[in-house]
């Protein structure tokens, strides 16, 4: 199989040079300054390992690239680029008749659960990737992967659960997962790969709370607002009959196998969203991570206050390009206060 990773920042950018360095043929996409960087110089993967330098093919769109019936596409970018990205790729024709959109697997490494649904809209075969994979994109050419022993876990299956022609392991998922389990990561292919999704988009409520007010350390005002976003999303979660893996049966996945370590005595400054404020990307996932929370609420008749003030600021950071942690948590809190006496979600 070929690997085209559309989307080679943090996720995608580990993944495909992984992936790579194992083996395995992968093609980059990339744009802007960022493809001129792989193109000209290849991918600098740096693990707590070492530094690799890794000349993979990369390509600048669709356009560039003669698609194969063997091949595999991994869905990299932010959910909120996502239906420019499946649209520029559905229609490509593969070699032998057909489009990708009726041929080719779409692979969903992303963080939320709607990328998946938008995918299914363009391709007939779509997977779920739940993406535990600590990793930066800060500057053209350059991916930092900071866990060790393993790069991350990958947690793979076929979107919706139950729609391989075949009960039971789907036969393309398992085939990636040997792929990936040997590229140094863990890839367990769990029957219902969205309730890893959904779990984990539990975690990620706190990536616009960390990108606009900074790390939250042990700060206990700050924790107490991601233990109140959290709540409200359980509790939509649960009113809406939604499963989702459990904090132990996330506990147990990871163990001790993905530890964050310092690169080059550095240590990682914070996740995807903190990441897009900071190199000015004029967007931001918080639709697709808090709005998703605030989507449920609104559906089920349940308010949101806190997801709800975390969507809009991060948004208007990204919108205004403001940096990480200028907003205060006094600040956070009054906006808060607000939603919560006007009663808006």
């Amino acid at each position: 199989m070929r690997y085209i990773i559309i989307g080679a920042g943090a996720i995608g950018g580990t993944i495909g040079g992984r992936l790579f360095d194992s083996g395995r043929e992968v093609v980059l996409v990339a744009r802007g300054a960022h493809y001129e960087a792989l193109r000209d110089g290849g991918l600098r993967l740096t693990l707590p390992s070492g530094s690799l330098k890794l000349p993979i093919p990369v390509v600048d769109g669709p356009e560039a690239l003669e698609l194969r019936a063997d091949d595999v596409l991994v869905l990299a970018v932010k959910t909120q680029d996502s239906v420019a990205a499946l649209d520029a790729w559905a229609g490509r024709p593969v070699v032998g008749g057909g489009t990708a959109g009726g041929r080719l697997p779409v692979v969903c490494a992303q963080n939320g659960v709607a990328g998946e649904r938008l995918a299914l809209r363009r391709f007939r075969r779509v997977y779920g990737m739940c993406v535990w994979l600590p990793a930066s994109y800060l500057e053209p050419g350059s991916i930092e992967a900071s866990c060790a022993p393993l790069t991350g876990i990958l947690h793979i299956g076929r979107y919706p659960a139950g729609a391989t022609a075949t009960p039971g392991t789907d036969p393309l998922a398992e085939r990636i997962a040997t792929d990936l389990k040997e590229s140094g990561f863990d890839a367990p292919t769990p029957p219902d790969v969205m309730r890893w999704k959904y779990g984990k988009l539990l975690k990620n409520l706190a990536n616009a709370l960390e990108a606009t007010c900074g790390p939250l350390g042990g700060a206990d005002d700050a924790l107490d607002i991601l233990r109140r976003a959290v709540a409200e999303g359980e509790a939509v979660l649960d009113a809406t009959g939604i499963d989702r893996a459990s904090d132990a049966e996330q506990t147990a996945a990871r163990g001790d196998r993905i530890q964050l370590q310092p690169l080059n005595g550095v240590t990682r400054g914070g996740g995807s969203s903190w990441q897009s404020l900071t190199r000015g990307t004029g967007s931001i996932e918080a639709d697709y991570l808090n709005g998703e929370i605030v989507l449920l609420g609104r559906m089920a008749g349940i308010d949101t206050p806190v997801n709800a003030a975390l969507q809009e600021i991060a948004n208007a950071f990204a919108r205004e390009g403001r940096r990480p942690g200028e907003f205060t948590i006094p600040e956070l809190t009054a906006l808060i206060d607000s939603y919560e006496r006007t009663g808006r979600d």
